[in-house]
């Protein structure tokens, strides 16, 4: 049976190839807790569910983490694994562009540049 860490691992490999295992490394490195609940939460149970697909999915992270304003390591990359999942580079910045009707010119400009 598969543990929901190994679901995430597998979910994060899937997006963001070899820089998901650099990214649980690093986390680890501060925080063991903190490294298993952002696989186990978000990939090991959230991207597990059938009803968005994977694109939608990082299309959404990207979308949020812009209107945040902060995070442009996240954003870029959500932004990358946007792509691994079959999202374009005009429809990443589509989404980055509606954004500024929410988080208006600055934090779309930044999320812009990281994109």
């Amino acid at each position: 049976m598969t543990t929901t860490y190994e679901q995430g691992m597998s979910m994060l490999r899937s997006h963001f190839g070899d820089r998901a295992d650099a990214m649980v490394e690093k986390l680890g490195k501060i925080s063991s807790d903190f490294a298993d609940i952002n696989v186990t939460f978000p990939f090991g149970q959230l991207y597990q569910r059938s009803v968005l697909d994977q694109k939608t999915r990082e299309l959404l992270a990207i979308a949020a983490i812009t209107c945040l304003g902060a995070g442009t390591p996240q954003l870029r990359l959500h932004a990358y694994g946007a792509m691994n999942v079959g999202a374009t580079k005009d429809e990443i910045f589509e989404v980055i562009i509606q954004m500024i009707a929410y988080a208006g010119f600055p934090f779309a400009t930044n999320a812009l540049f990281a994109a």
